[in-house]
This record gives structure tokens, sequence and C-alpha cells, in this order.
């Protein structure tokens, strides 16, 4: 199988051959996400109230996903850097060591998830009839943490190595199978949403077998190499490197978390559950939504990461504009169809019609600003793909826990807005933030392009 050459290929070449596989990959991921939420919604009699209790569990679920990004995203760009170097040692010391914090981390969330579910569930704002169905459904999803963090941490490192489709086929085998054990589980074996939550475990478990499998072989001259004893107590120096740059990929993912507790918590008090309904719907499609824009920045990470490492300037700022055009020009057309057809978007999520009244108007308003966040992704994955960790980490806190949490209380109780004021706080956040951090990021990636050939380490 023949990897993406990073070292001579053409730049636009390079990122449509990582991001096409990607965007497959994301996409199916997608569905691997919310499919549990379409079948759900589904159930007879309990689908709109059940599919809020779902997602009244994603605050955990997006923890979870925070700290496999922390070292994920965190090592996989100094993985690449290190290739770009030519230090094939450093490389694999950093993909082991990302390994090593991944499994840790995933045993020390599946012993607190299980023993503190319930109360965290409380505090995230879940009723007592919602409670019946979020308990379980969020006990058994938690027991794939393991092979979640495992599939989705370690594939940037197959991306990295410039095998994408290798990357695209582990999404592949989870989220296929997600697809077909989904309504098996939940309505041929009747478990209804505990279906859902074991179908999720078994399709993540799938997908791990799938990375490991590849990361094992013995041919690679990235071999995944388990730490013993000895290295993992010599780790450090790398661990803090990985989650130093990581921990704006959790911050992202962290106050992804801190918004929707903050939106279910005032959206309970001021609409009530069925708000809580029409919020999952719309993070739903925003998910949808976001999926192609993330495969291309995604995808055009490595080559930032790679260029930066050996040096060549022009290269970078060439990724940058190219992958910056893909997605502004696609967050355009997607903009139009939101506003054109919402009530069929979210039809795709719930067949629940007298919701509609509701939820359209939340949805457009959600939406109004969605060609903005071209600039926020932009920004922050070239941040983080040159190493550029406090840049990455600020704009990952502005944007969230700066605008749109104050915003989520403000808005529908001083200005009297009620749910409104929850929907229009992200796309006021979208303009602002996505701007400030776009502009910041152009200045300080033509600092380094002025820089040249100057040894000078802008990476902290």
């Amino acid at each position: 199988m023949k990897p993406i050459d990073f070292e001579k290929g053409k730049t636009l070449n390079n990122i449509l051959s990582a991001a096409l596989p990607m965007l497959v990959a994301q996409i199916l991921n997608l569905l691997y996400n919310i499919v549990d939420r379409i079948y759900i919604a589904r159930i007879p009699q309990i689908g709109t109230v059940a599919l809020g209790a779902v997602g009244l569990c994603f605050p955990i679920v997006i923890l979870i996903t925070g700290f496999t990004n922390m070292y994920g995203s965190g090592g996989a760009p100094l993985f690449s850097i290190a290739r770009g170097q030519k230090d094939k040692d450093e490389a694999v010391a950093l993909q082991n060591t990302s390994f090593f914090l991944l499994v840790a981390t995933a045993i020390v969330l599946i012993i607190v998830g299980e023993v503190f579910g319930e109360p965290i569930l409380s505090v995230f704002g879940t009723s007592k009839s919602s409670m019946v169905y979020a308990l379980p459904y969020l006990r058994i999803y938690l027991l794939g943490t393991l092979f979640s963090m495992i599939s989705t941490g370690m594939n940037p490192f197959i991306t990295a190595q410039g095998f994408a489709v290798v990357g695209m086929t582990t999404v592949v085998v989870g989220a296929v199978a997600n697809i077909i054990l989904d309504p098996l589980f939940i309505f041929v074996f009747g478990l209804g949403i505990r279906g859902a939550a074991i179908a999720t475990v078994i399709s993540q478990a799938l997908s791990a077998v799938y990375v490991m499998s590849f990361l094992l072989r013995k041919e690679s001259d990235y071999r995944l190499h388990i730490l013993n004893l000895d290295e993992i107590k010599h780790c450090g120096y790398r661990a803090k490197k990985i989650i130093g740059l990581g921990t704006a990929a959790f911050i992202m993912q962290f106050t992804n978390a801190v918004v929707q507790i903050s939106c279910n918590n005032v959206l309970s008090a001021t609409g009530g559950d069925i708000y809580v309904s029409i919020m999952t719907i719309v993070n739903s499609a925003r998910q949808m939504m976001e999926t192609p824009m993330l495969a291309v920045t995604e995808g055009t990470s490595p080559i930032i990461s790679y260029n930066y490492g050996a040096k060549r300037y022009p290269k970078i700022k060439q990724a940058i504009t190219i992958m910056f055009v893909i997605d502004i020009i696609y967050s355009l057309i997607v903009w139009t169809i939101i506003r054109v057809f919402p009530a069929a978007i979210i039809g795709i999520f719930s067949n629940d019609k007298t919701i509609l009244a509701d939820a359209i108007p939340a949805f457009n308003l959600y939406f109004s600003t969605f060609i903005f966040m071209t600039f926020q992704h932009t920004g922050q994955v070239t941040f983080k793909s040159l190493g550029l960790k406090h840049q990455a980490i600020f704009f990952s806190l502005f944007r969230k826990v700066i605008i749109v949490v104050p915003l989520t209380y403000i808005l529908p109780y001083a200005f009297h807005m009620g749910t409104n004021g929850v929907f229009a706080a992200e796309p006021i956040s979208n303009v602002v933030g996505g701007l400030a951090c776009f502009i910041t990021m152009v200045f300080t990636v033509n600092t380094i392009i002025k820089a040249g050939n100057s040894k000078t380490d802008f990476s902290d």
C-alpha cells in the first residue's frame, strides 16, 4: 500500500489524497455517532424523551473525546514534525507514548464514570423521568471507552504516515458494524436504548482491533511498541510535550461539554425537556454539517506539520490557503441549504412533527453564522499543526468559555430572550471568536514565513 508522498507530492494533491479518505471516514464516523440518535428517536412512544436523555449524556461523551484528542491531536503533529526532521526514533517514541496515555486514561475514565455516573448526570440537569433512559445508556457506553479511545486516538498516527485510506478503513469497520447492529439490538432484540449502547461498544471494539492490527504489523517503519515499566518511568518529557500541545484539543472538547451542560440547564428551566431534545437535534445536525470541513482541515494538518519540520515555509502557506478556500466554499453551500431546507434536515433526526414549530426557528437562529466557523477551524488547526500550543489553547477557551457560556445565561435571563437566547449564543461566538482566531493565525504564520530559513523555533 503506497503512502502519500509528503516530501515531493504537490500540496493540493496531498491535501486531497489525505482529505478525501478522511471525508469518507468522518462521514461514517458521523453516522457512527448519530445513527443511535436516529434510531432512538424512532422508538415507539418514548422516542423523543429517550433522544433527550441521550443528549444529556453528550457532555460525558464529549469529555472522553476530549482526552482522546489530547493524545491523538497532541501526539500526531509532533510525530509528523519528527518525520519531517527525519528523526524516526523520536517519531516512534511519540507514537508509543501517546498510546500509553490513551490506555491509562481510558481505564481511569471507565472506573470514574461507572461509579459516579448517576450523580454526574444529575448535575447535568437530568430529570427523574430522563434518568431512566440516560443512566443505562451511559453505563453500557462507558464500557467501550478503551476501544473508542484507541480507535480514534491512534487513527491520526496512521494518517500522519500517509496511509489515509487505511485510516478511513478503520472508521468504516466500526461505522458499518454500528449501522447494522443498531436496529438489530434496538428493535429486533427489543433492548431499546440499551441496545443502541451495546451496538456502539461492539462497533468500537471492531474498529480498535483493526487499528491495532495495522500499527503492530512487523513490516512497519513506525511499528507500535507497548511501553515497558522502565520506559514508562522515562516517558515524562514526551508525555509533557504531547499533553501540552494536545491540551488545546482537549479544551475544545471540554468547553463543548461545558456549553452543552449550560445549554441543557437553561433550556430545561426556560423551555422544558422538549427543548433539550431540540438542542440534541441541533447538535447532531451541526456534527453532520461540520464533517467535510473537519475532513479538509484534519487532512491538511499532517501536511502543515511535516513541512514545518522540514522548514519548507512556502508550502505551509500554500496548504493553509488551499484549506481555507475549500472550506469557505463548502460552508457557503451548506449555509444556503440550511436556510432553504431546515425542516428536511431536522427530519433526518426526528419524525416527531409536533416539535417542528419550535425546532425550525431555533435551528435557523443557531446556524445563522455557520460560514464563520471556517475561520475558527482554519486558525485552530493551523496553530495545532505548527505546535503553537498557547495560541491554540487561548482561542479554544476564548470562543466557548469567554463568549458562549456567559451569553447562554445572559441572553435568556438578563435580556429576557428565553430559549432563543441559548440558540443565539453560538452564532455570536462564531463571528467574534472565529475572526479573532483567524486574524491572529494570519499574522503568526506571516511572521514564521518572514523568518524564512532561520533557526528560530516558534513552537514554545
